[in-house]
């Protein structure tokens, strides 16, 4: 579904992502973790077309995402509040979402009906602008306009920051519903090692720009991310002689 060739942004001479390859296939769940500064925002922004790669190019069910505009309409994203209009109110902005993906208001609504418990009464009916609520309840409106439409691929940047723990174990179970349930490939990032583990069937980490670990998820995947992100990964290799590798990467 999502393929990246030789990728690669640089700037003022400083390259802070190169990825030779990488490969989403549709219907999973596949999470994105590293530091600050890693490259996380910046792939998913060239992903998304909103900044120019330096080199190669991402394709999104086989369009290039940097000459085409085809993908866009079974793509979604909600990358942070800035993709909100904030003098609307929460359903205008939904009604203003389901035009643009073709949604009548009848079809929102029935969307909407089934996320009563994740808006918990503090989104719809309150006579609030965008721009009046807080940052959770903004991101709320964020992930739930993402599924209007019925789009073929999510992109959800630090999707449970700002959320209360109910909301982020509601989160937890609609993500994994959309990849498992509907075949949605569902792209997310997150500092959170324990929620990204939960919901994502595969978790590629980066290091300054550079895929340096590619796992598909199992019981022992949070403790090796632990491990990796503690220095452990390091002091280990030091002690045994060896050095750190990715021979178990998904290429």
């Amino acid at each position: 579904m999502i393929s990246i060739h030789n990728l690669s942004k640089t700037y003022k001479g400083v390259t802070v992502l190169q990825i030779d390859e990488l490969n989403v296939p549709k219907g999973q769940a596949f999470g994105l973790v590293g530091n600050n500064g890693a490259g996380k925002t910046t792939l998913f922004s060239a992903l998304l077309d909103l900044i120019q790669p330096t080199t190669g190019h991402i394709e999104n069910n086989a369009v290039k995402v940097n000459e085409s505009e085809a993908w866009k309409s079974h793509t979604a994203s909600f990358i942070d509040e800035t993709f909100l209009i904030g003098y609307l109110t929460p359903e205008e902005y939904f009604y203003f979402i389901g035009e643009l993906r073709g949604q009548n208001k009848a079809d929102v609504d029935r969307l909407l009906a089934g996320f009563a418990d994740f808006f918990n009464d503090e989104i719809l009916n309150k006579r609030k602008y965008l721009r009046d609520l807080s940052k959770g309840n903004q991101k709320k409106v964020g992930i739930v306009a993402t599924l209007i439409g019925n789009p073929d691929v999510i992109v959800l940047d630090e999707p449970f920051a700002n959320l209360d723990p109910t909301t982020q174990i509601r989160l937890k179970g609609i993500i994994k519903k959309l990849a498992a349930d509907t075949g949605v490939t569902v792209l997310v990032s997150s500092h959170d090692l324990q929620h990204v583990t939960e919901v994502c069937q595969r978790i590629v980490v980066l290091e300054k720009g550079n895929v340096v670990k590619d796992i598909m998820t199992s019981q022992a995947t949070l403790k090796e991310l632990e491990g990796y992100f503690s220095g452990e990964d390091v002091l280990k290799s030091e002690i045994s002689g060896d050095t750190v590798s990715n021979s178990d990467s998904i290429n």
